[in-house]
């Protein structure tokens, strides 16, 4: 049994331009960014690099068409290192750039075992929530499935991840927000798949401690409190992404990704819309082993009963962003067989991951209970 995987070398830096002279950014670099982020933190540093930004091809997370003109771009500058400054969007086709030379995103998810290392990859993450850089996970929006879809290889994970909490000061506080509950279900999820092992617990409860920790002084300060504590969500986020990158994410990712792909809705957002609704569905099958242990960990840090640990749980994620019912982002009656037909035909890498078995019956309950 592997107990972590950990393929990327991590480093940190206080400022852009240490890491740029660090990493010695030049001509042979494409770097995949966004205008907003890369021209105040890098502008002014004389990179002499293939530049691409993202939101030139599309907004929003990544679909396959975005990806696809993207990597078209990408196989003109003839570049040696894909360097990825972004969030989860920028990411994930980073990834993606850096095992195709030519080949479709389409040619990648038919023939998973043919994908191979093409350029050298680093990833540099502007939010607190993917963990995506120590991962070998690309999430896409294959619009002609109408879902988002995972694509996976040994070969996708970074050989260097960068923590640079100078891009996170301008972070606006719903990206915040969406991208570091993100990271507290991974955390959450990756703790109680059976896949755990004492390592991804390790960083996995101490993920959860740090965001909780944050939320709560949030909550007591306001949300300008969150400032001079960004490099500690940082940090829980790649310890999350630590975690989920070796135990794997589960229920939660996989029934957000029909609402997301749908809906359009922001990726942490979707997950937070189904996060309690999944965990109190565990409870009502098994409450002892992990669970047990899970929610006595929480019930300490919000310092209730077990009895109500979701519902203070879900209080104290209020705080940070109201939670919406699942009909407030457009979803019909109608769509919930939809969504469920999806998840258990399309999401089977993450629901092997769960707690305990969800069959299609209790899916189709979740969201139900959700609506």
């Amino acid at each position: 049994m592997k107990e972590v995987i950990l393929k990327s070398q991590i480093s940190s830096y206080d400022t852009c331009a240490e890491f740029a002279k660090d990493f010695n950014l030049g001509g042979d670099d494409l770097v995949l960014t966004n205008e907003y982020i890369y021209n105040p933190y890098f502008g002014a540093l004389g990179i002499n690099a293939n530049i691409i930004f993202q939101e030139d091809y599309g907004t929003g997370e990544p679909t396959d068409v975005m990806v696809d003109a993207i990597l078209e771009a990408a196989a003109k500058t003839n570049c040696k290192r894909i360097i990825a400054i972004g969030g989860g969007t920028v990411i994930d086709i980073a990834k993606i750039m850096a095992v195709s030379a030519g080949e479709s995103l389409d040619f990648l998810y038919d023939f998973p075992d043919k994908i191979e290392k093409k350029r050298g990859l680093v990833i540099v993450p502007t939010t607190c929530g993917t963990g995506s850089e120590v991962t070998n996970i690309s999430i896409v929006n294959r619009t002609r499935l109408g879902t988002k879809v995972g694509l996976v290889s040994p070969h996708m994970y970074a050989d260097d991840a960068v923590l640079l909490p100078e891009l996170l000061k301008g972070l606006p506080f719903g990206v915040f927000a969406t991208s570091s509950i993100d990271a507290l279900v991974h955390a959450v999820e990756s703790s109680l798949s059976p896949k755990a092992t004492p390592y991804t617990k390790l960083f996995g409860y101490k993920a959860i401690e740090m965001i909780i920790r944050g939320y709560q002084k949030i909550e007591e300060e306001g949300k300008d409190a969150r400032l001079p504590i960004m490099k500690e969500f940082l940090i829980a986020s790649n310890y999350a992404g630590i975690a989920f990158g070796t135990a794997g994410c589960a229920a939660v990712h996989a029934t957000s990704y029909p609402l997301g792909g749908t809906y359009h809705v922001a990726h942490g957002e979707s997950n937070y819309a189904m996060f309690t609704g999944v965990l109190k569905n565990y409870m009502e099958i098994r409450q002892d082993g992990e669970i047990a242990v899970m929610n006595q960990f929480l019930a300490k840090l919000l310092g209730c009963g077990l009895e109500v640990v979701y519902d203070k749980l879900d209080d104290l994620l209020g705080t940070i962003l109201p939670k919406k019912p699942l009909h407030e982002y457009g979803v019909k009656p109608e769509d919930l067989e939809v969504f469920t037909k999806s998840v258990m035909e399309r999401q089977g890498r993450l629901m092997a991951n769960n707690f305990v078995p969800l069959d299609e019956p209790r899916v189709l309950k979740i969201y139900k209970e959700l609506f």
